[in-house]
């Protein structure tokens, strides 16, 4: 893959994440408004955490990392790809069965594991009840990521990208349709969501039958190759448990603090903007790019699909970190703020958004360099290094509590993460040169680093000048949108008058896209 073509692919990723990102802003303000930081907030909060937790845990994450890497490689030799996802496919569909059930029985006893915080009060029967009626989704959106995976392998980005789009907009309407008429917001919004995986699983099931892969479920059998992708796929799990235990810690943590599950929820929609447009979309499209490169031997392809990518995500995310750590009020002020969400939980959100903002980086990192050893069907290697960081993350969130509060779980996440970073780079070196960023990437990195400083001290300037802009009604989003608009322009010229990066090579890849 050409690095015109790679930033094609993480354009389109990019764009439809973009899309899904923004639309997800509109329902986590619908939600604050309508919910507010509370008991139902919390309460979904706490719910919806559950079978995402384990969608990262058995779909995006475990199965994604074994699967993707496997099934490039057959189809890159025409190896019965076919074969092997339909089989894949029906596993993992009668595993998604057997534990949507006992979750949907053992409810309260995952909800207290969760959010011990919540027993004794309202907020935790309220849990229980939303999480009874969204756990399903887990089974609809894992059958969905196996689809997607196989879209990405065969360079078919736009429908698995697309379809995080429906999620957001069937739980806008949902929401939006009830305050109209008068009845429940926060039923109407649970109830949504099993629905918006149905329509998911639907449309990347239809791009499938239009790419020609005609994937249909079959009778579960252990054959030696279904015994390789649970060897690669059980580290892997273990890997992304460890992330969603970091994730449950937080939550612990914060469950002991009125409102402060909100408050850490509105954050992180925040700062999983540019983590979802960049970083993920980085990692989708490089997998299957390194998987079909060390298959075919072209490890010099390898390394600058590796180093364009690593230089295309910083370029983009360092300058929104910048952001993110000098204006995070302004922020989460104007997005947040009206209805049920008042001052103090802006002002509370803006200290944990800029706190992650100092992570940001990193959990992009994480995503550029775990397909490195993904695409060597090693996942061994990531589950140590996330058993370690989960480590760092559990004694930072709950020892830092005594003395700073919920504020802890935030500080945690984002030091767990630079200890993962330097975990999987200092492991990549094993690989050699093609798991190591080449010399336009080592040129470029300080550049993007100065770029984006300078880009920090012009937000800050000009934030100060629109302050009271920034307070006035319907003014406040005309005001962000000139401070958001000129600062991405200083960032692009002072980037590009720094050589960080060439918007040739960009406005090229536009083109492809």
């Amino acid at each position: 893959m050409r690095p015109v073509r790679l930033l094609s692919g993480i354009l389109t990723v990019g764009g439809w994440t973009m899309m899904s990102r923004l639309l997800g802003f509109v329902r986590d303000v619908m939600i604050a408004n309508f919910l507010g930081p509370g008991v139902l907030m919390d309460a979904f909060v706490a719910a919806f955490r559950l079978p995402n937790m384990f969608r990262r845990f058995f779909a995006e994450g475990a199965f994604n990392a074994a699967f993707v890497p496997m099934f490039s490689k057959r189809l890159e030799a025409d190896e019965d790809p076919m074969g092997f996802a339909a089989l894949a496919l029906s596993g993992l569909g009668l595993v998604l069965l057997v534990l949507t059930g006992l979750a949907m029985v053992f409810m309260p006893a995952l909800v207290w594991a969760t959010a011990e915080g919540f027993a004794g009060d309202a907020r935790f029967d309220i849990t229980v009840e939303f999480g009874r009626i969204v756990f399903p989704y887990i089974f609809f959106i894992s059958l969905a990521a196996l689809f997607s995976g196989a879209l990405n392998a065969a360079g078919r980005f736009s429908a698995a990208a697309a379809a995080p789009v429906l999620l957001n907009v069937l739980l806008i309407g949902a929401m939006g349709g009830a305050a109209l008429w008068g009845g429940a917001v926060a039923q109407a919004l649970v109830w949504s969501i099993p629905v918006a995986g149905v329509a998911q699983l639907a449309l990347v099931w239809h791009a499938a039958n239009r790419a020609g892969m005609r994937l249909r479920p079959v009778r579960p059998r252990w054959t030696p190759e279904m015994a390789q992708l649970v060897r690669i796929a059980v580290p892997a799990a273990l890997a992304g448990g460890v992330v969603q235990v970091n994730l449950v810690v937080g939550q612990l943590v914060a469950s002991h603090y009125d409102k402060a599950v909100s408050w850490l929820y509105s954050a992180d929609r925040l700062y999983q903007l540019p983590l979802g447009v960049v970083g993920i979309a980085v990692g989708i499209v490089l997998l299957p790019d390194l998987s079909r490169r060390l298959k075919a031997g072209d490890d010099s392809g390898a390394r600058l699909a590796l180093s364009r990518a690593g230089e295309v995500a910083l370029a983009l995310t360092v300058p929104c970190a910048v952001a993110l750590v000098v204006i995070p009020l302004p922020l989460v002020a104007v997005l947040f703020e009206r209805g049920a969400f008042g001052s103090d939980d802006s002002a509370a959100t803006a200290l944990a958004v800029a706190i992650y903002g100092l992570g940001l980086p990193a959990f992009v990192l994480q995503k550029i360099l775990q397909p490195v050893f993904f695409a060597r069907e090693d996942t061994r290697s990531p589950f140590r290094y996330a058993v370690v960081a989960m480590v760092v993350n559990a004694v930072l969130a709950v020892g830092l509590s005594y003395a700073v509060g919920w504020i802890a779980a935030a500080l945690a996440t984002t030091v767990a993460a630079w200890v993962m970073v330097w975990q999987l780079a200092r492991g990549a070196r094993g690989f050699g040169d093609v798991a190591r960023f080449d010399a336009q990437f080592r040129r470029r990195l300080w550049r993007i680093v100065l770029a984006s400083m300078l880009m920090g001290a012009v937000v800050w300037g000009i934030a100060h000048l629109l302050g009271p802009v920034l307070s006035i009604g319907g003014w406040r989003w005309l005001a962000l949108l000139v401070l958001v608009g000129l600062g991405a322009a200083a960032y692009g010229l002072i980037g590009q008058g720094l050589g960080a990066f060439r918007l040739q090579d960009i406005r090229q890849g536009l083109r492809r896209a």
